[in-house]
């Protein structure tokens, strides 16, 4: 990794749901049909979401609304 180039930060379920204002049964329903970025695995019992990913996502639903 350059010194330019920025680790990639990952959200936890509870950020993604703040950020986006969604529940978390309405996060993986959304998931589950394609509509929601899927989270990456951290650990053995640990996901998380890349921020971007997230970003990204709430962008295009800003674009598609307007």
């Amino acid at each position: 990794m350059s010194s330019t180039e920025r680790p990639v930060k990952h959200l936890r379920r509870p950020a993604v749901e703040a950020l986006t204002g969604l529940s978390r049964s309405t996060i993986y329903d959304m998931m589950s049909k394609g509509l929601f970025p899927r989270p990456v695995r951290m650990a053995a019992k640990a996901v998380a979401w890349p921020e971007t990913a997230i970003t990204e996502w709430l962008a295009s639903r800003e674009q598609s609304a307007a």
